[in-house]
């Protein structure tokens, strides 16, 4: 079983910055594409950016597109979200998501079902 441990989220003014951190456990993240998601109030969760097994291929949603920025430190086990230029509509959970044990191309993955495991989240919370 993999464990995915989110940190990093706290309270910021707009136009601030945060990053976050999702650790791995149980496997090695260079074996697994990545992504991260969002819960914001009154929302379903929605797709913010994903990473390629590799690392070397990268996807945003429109919303965060030029603010935000996804990046694996394989020898570390870890993903980030370098999140700039901070909206209040950004404050959400934040959720690191992984797929493991898939064989094939050097894909990133915007669905949910996609992934097949999920750390527990981490709250942002955007002042105006």
């Amino acid at each position: 079983q993999v464990q995915l441990v989110e940190s990093g989220g706290g309270l910021v003014q707009a136009g601030g910055s945060l990053r976050l951190s999702c650790a791995a456990s149980g496997r090695t993240f260079s074996s697994a594409a990545a992504g991260w998601f969002r819960r914001a109030p009154e929302k379903e969760r929605e797709f913010v950016t994903a990473i390629s097994r590799s690392g070397d291929t990268t996807y945003y949603a429109d919303s965060v597109k030029g603010r935000f920025t996804i990046s694996k430190d394989n020898a570390k086990n870890t993903v980030y979200l370098q999140m700039n230029s901070l909206k209040p509509e950004d404050t959400a959970v934040y959720y690191c998501a992984a797929k493991f044990g898939y064989s094939g191309g050097n894909s990133y993955y915007t669905q949910q079902y996609d992934y097949n495991y999920w750390g527990q989240g981490t709250q942002v919370t955007v002042s105006s």
